[in-house]
């Protein structure tokens, strides 16, 4: 089920698909898959799926999960995906002239605790 809930995602599709096809999606690209799949997948899967990456292996894949379990990384906003796409050669957002595309937000359900966090974060921020 959690590819199919992914699936609901062009950028998520796009990932998937190109790891599936066995493409070097890039830094940001595995970064974002990690950030993403993380609330879809165990973890061996999305450890499983970042090893697709032809240039990318299994200790590279677990380091950058637990990297981002650690920190507990947010998926990122659309702009932040685009950010990111503008430093590495492999296009993360497939249509990135459509505004909707790239909007993870959108298109997939996060668990309760991602919205708690981003907004505790607005509040800090509100604060200070």
């Amino acid at each position: 089920m959690a590819v199919e809930d992914l699936q609901k995602s062009d950028v998520m599709a796009h990932l998937l698909q190109s790891l599936d096809e066995g493409k070097d999606i890039g830094h940001y690209g595995r970064l974002v898959f990690a950030m993403v799949a993380r609330h879809f997948m165990e973890e061996d899967e999305v450890v499983d799926y970042l090893q697709k990456d032809r240039d990318f292996s299994e200790e590279q894949a677990r380091s950058l999960v637990a990297q981002v379990q650690g920190r507990d990384y947010n998926p990122p906003r659309r702009e932040k995906i685009l950010e990111y796409q503008a430093q590495q050669d492999f296009p993360i957002i497939p249509n990135p002239d459509d505004p909707d595309s790239g909007n993870l937000y959108r298109d997939l359900n996060f668990p309760e605790a991602v919205y708690e966090n981003i907004s505790g974060y607005y509040e800090q921020k509100a604060d200070s």
